[in-house]
């Protein structure tokens, strides 16, 4: 074992070197304000990254503002940033100056591969110009009607069980089963769920654990960049089977699975590609999916712009990973909202049910998009739910420092990590006005407030953040719009819903989502009380 001795020999100077470097030496980030950290070794890490880091977020925001220090792993200084001025300059202005994370780039390559998540520079621009033209409005027109069709066997299945008795449904369980097929069909061409009866397959329970089970060991993300110096890569898959940690072992099994799916769904489409065979009628979107035409225009591409087996592959858990989790737990969130307001869920039935009238179960792209009440409904939830740097200065509003005096930039050292918080940019009550943590539609039917309009937000969708922005901004957003829509459209005419006996807790984990055991529950779940809205 003389590589592992010196890998561990080689930490341990890189943690005595960090040391002496954070206590010898002053940082351009020493008068920005924030907390003090009680631990030399983690910082504010066991914080940042709890599953109720709700207050403590909460607290750097209303206590030290849109920019503020907090201690990394090792006290390394970091930024928590939600300054629209600062967000504009890291991922639109100056994007190329501001590198994600190797952690986290290392890390997504780790989970998914080297797709979209997990690669930046000119690998990213040119898997993004591939995939650009399959998430246009114009490719969701298409795609509309299978949507409607997954959606009206999701109500079904949920009809069922409320006309056989059941008084409490778990919402979060369907809705995790419904986006997965949903982004199976429109992004793969694949059905993994019939929505008819309930299912325990291993891909379904694979992909709604990754979330929950990646936050039990969020620590490793610190550990992430010096993966590559244990050597090759069957020698580091020998090391982590038997890395004696519970739940790296559940995250490795879950990463497995999706990778041996996503490879078997691959090669079966790429043989029926090359073979010339009409897909139209064989799979699922009849051939219109994303895969589906990513990989004729892949084949078609020319050798500088084709794209390697191995990031088409990626892209598939990409999809999953980006479309599922994000996009049922959004819809978690909108029904547990509609559920506590029941005024609220009314005015949206009513809107809905007077299109129901006019176009009827299937209503259109455009008109769907429209629908004034529910696209505020949408945009409303959508409210609530890091990388390193050259050598390079970031604009902001004014800060006062540590040492009395009013900051608007400030110097930030190459490698500085910054944690930017798009939660606390859509509900700024700076920007938004005291109201602003209240979810409240009628919101998006008034004049946006003058702050809002001044501070140019740099999100590509009503002034939010929730989708990004700039280059790596969410390719998908289109998709995850459709989804979210069509399932509010159909399951809020069709069902009544309020709020159940159990408390339910939604818990911070990169995505938001809800739990109803207690404060060490991680098990995704959210029943509410459903009743059928009687005609």
């Amino acid at each position: 074992m003389p590589s592992m001795l010196t890998v561990l020999a080689a930490l341990s100077l890189y943690v005595v070197w960090r040391l002496l470097r954070i206590y010898t030496r002053r940082s351009p980030l020493d008068n920005v304000p924030g907390p003090p950290s009680s631990s030399i070794l983690w910082g504010h890490t066991p914080e940042l990254f709890n599953h109720h880091n709700w207050d403590f977020v909460g607290n750097l925001v209303e206590t030290y503002g849109p920019v503020c220090a907090v201690h990394g792993f090792l006290r390394a200084k970091w930024l928590h940033v939600y300054d629209p001025k600062a967000l504009h300059s890291i991922l639109v202005k100056d994007v190329n100056s501001y590198r994600k994370g190797s952690g986290t780039e290392v890390g997504g390559q780790l989970l998914l591969g080297p797709g979209l998540l997990a690669t930046q520079g000119e690998q990213h621009k040119r898997q993004r110009k591939m995939l650009n033209p399959v998430f246009s409005a114009a490719y969701m027109r298409t795609m509309t009607p299978f949507f409607h069709e997954t959606v009206g066997k999701l109500r079904d299945a949920i009809e069922a069980r409320v006309a056989a008795g059941a008084t409490e449904v778990d919402v979060a369980g369907w809705m995790a089963r419904a986006a997965l097929e949903l982004v199976g069909q429109g992004g793969l061409g694949h059905s993994f769920d019939p929505l008819i009866q309930e299912t325990k397959a291993d891909y379904t329970e694979a992909v709604k654990a990754l979330i929950p089970v990646f936050a039990e060991v969020e620590w490793i993300r610190f550990f992430l960049p010096f993966i590559g110096y244990l050597g090759p890569a069957w020698f580091r898959r020998k090391l982590l089977d038997l890395f004696p940690h519970k739940g790296v072992q559940r995250l490795k099994g879950i990463v497995d699975v999706m990778h041996k799916r996503s490879l078997e769904i691959y090669q079966e489409r790429k043989e029926a590609a090359l073979r010339g065979e009409d897909w139209t009628s064989q799979h699922a979107a009849n051939g219109q999916d994303v895969m589906s035409v990513l990989l004729r225009a892949n084949i078609a591409a020319s050798e500088e712009d084709r794209l390697p087996d191995e990031e088409v592959i990626a892209q598939m858990s990409t999809f999953i990973l980006a479309g599922v989790d994000t996009t049922s737990n959004a819809l978690s969130r909108i029904l547990h909202l509609l559920a506590e307001r029941p005024a609220i869920q009314d005015q949206l039935r009513s809107e809905l049910q007077e299109a129901y009238e006019r176009y009827g179960d299937k209503i259109p792209y455009n008109e769907l998009m429209q629908l004034p009440y529910l696209d505020a409904a949408f945009a409303g939830d959508l409210r609530g739910s890091r990388g390193r740097t050259r050598h390079c200065r970031t604009t902001f509003t004014e800060v006062r420092g540590v040492d009395g005096t009013l900051l608007s930039e400030v110097v930030v050292p190459k490698g500085t990590v910054f944690l930017l918080n798009q939660l606390a940019c859509n509900t700024s009550k700076t920007l938004w006005g005291e109201d602003a943590h209240i979810w409240r539609p009628e919101r998006w039917l008034e004049p946006l407030p003058r702050e809002v309009e001044e501070a140019r937000i740099p999100g590509i969708y009503a002034n939010l953040m929730s989708f990004s922005a700039g280059s790596y901004s969410c390719i998908g957003f289109k998709f995850s719009q459709l989804e979210m829509k069509v399932v509010l459209y159909t399951l809020v005419r069709s069902f009544t819903f309020a709020l159940p006996d159990k408390p339910v807790t939604w818990n911070s984990a990169g995505v938001v989502y809800p739990t109803m055991g207690g404060a060490d529950d991680l098990r995704a779940e959210m029943f509410l009380k459903l009743k059928l809205v009687q005609s």
